[in-house]
């Protein structure tokens, strides 16, 4: 019999349009460009157009392999993906969400608390030995450039690179018990911590493997369950081990806060400056705010990428 939970994951999977067959140019490598994406029922038409605008702005889109973490390794899913997108490389890697459970302290909205929002911490640990580089995407983005731009970042020796924002209010991810604790505060000593938003990152995997960053930042989630030291989900702990020590990238790279912000999720417009990718992170979706006849205006941005057709039962009474 089947369980509530797959009731829930297989009763109304969305159906999409098969993409156009996006193919190498003549001057293409064979070097590979990975691409890590949570994989969620709710959000998968989200996931389906950021894929699609990867390919279609990408000089060697068959070069682009995915490798999507999901708390289910469902066939179904599989499918969906198989008949939207026939020619693409990727791979499905479950994402076991007892390694969180425990782990995760409420915060200001509940989209926030659930474990696959924290796959991005564990990703090292599932991706295969072979994978040493990749880009980590939210599934609420847009991609208006060439992806292998981002991929050719120098890191400089750094675990991850990322647009950082230091005209940001930087203490305000934090709570007063936080600033107050003298110990705690400590952490960013030495460095001068800026404000990045973790839905776009370039990660040096292996470099993150042997720097045992997973344990630093689960470090920090257990001093939150604690000690209430910040209010947003697994931005915070990542931001406490990173912030300050990353390899900046132009702003463009990150056009985020689309979705406005955590609890009302009101229009947004764009920030001023060249765009390469397109970020709703905040409550609002393009795709919902577009259902029901209210988008913002940035909205019009995603819906050219969207190839959802209409919701099919796929669970038989």
């Amino acid at each position: 019999m089947a369980t509530a939970t797959e009731i829930h994951l297989q009763g109304a999977l969305p159906s999409f349009r098969e993409a156009p067959a996006f193919r190498n140019g003549a001057t293409c490598s064979s070097h590979a460009i990975h691409v890590v994406m949570p994989l969620d029922t709710n959000y998968i038409r989200g996931t389906m157009a950021a894929v699609l605008s990867i390919l279609q702005h990408s000089t060697c889109p068959e070069n682009v392999s995915f490798h999507f973490l999901s708390v289910h390794l469902d066939t179904e899913i599989c499918s969906l993906i198989n008949s939207t997108f026939p020619f693409l490389s990727f791979k499905m890697y479950q994402f076991d969400p007892d390694r969180v459970r425990g782990k995760i302290s409420k915060s200001v909205r509940q989209a926030l608390d659930q474990p696959l929002n924290y796959a991005r911490i564990y990703m090292v640990d599932i991706l295969p030995p072979s994978v040493g580089r990749v880009i980590y995407l939210d599934s609420d983005i847009i991609f208006v450039d060439d992806i292998a731009k981002l991929w050719g970042v120098d890191l400089g020796g750094k675990v991850l690179a990322a647009p950082e924002y230091c005209h940001a209010n930087f203490t305000s991810y934090f709570t007063d018990a936080f600033w107050s604790d003298r110990q705690l505060a400590s952490v960013f000593k030495g460095r001068q911590p800026c404000y990045f938003n973790t839905g776009v990152m370039v990660v040096d995997v292996e470099q993150w493997r042997r720097g045992g960053y997973t344990r630093k930042v689960e470090e920090w989630m257990a001093v939150q369950k604690q000690k209430r030291i910040y209010q947003l989900g697994s931005l915070p702990p990542i931001l406490l081990v990173f912030a300050g020590n990353i390899k900046g990238v132009e702003h463009r790279w990150n056009q985020h806060g689309l979705g406005g912000d955590n609890l009302e999720g009101r229009c947004r417009g764009l920030h001023p400056g060249p765009i390469s990718l397109l970020h709703w992170s905040g409550k609002g979706k393009p795709w919902l705010r577009l259902d029901a006849r209210r988008p913002c205006t940035v909205d019009y941005l995603w819906a050219p990428y969207d190839l959802y057709r209409s919701s099919r039962v796929a669970l038989e009474e």
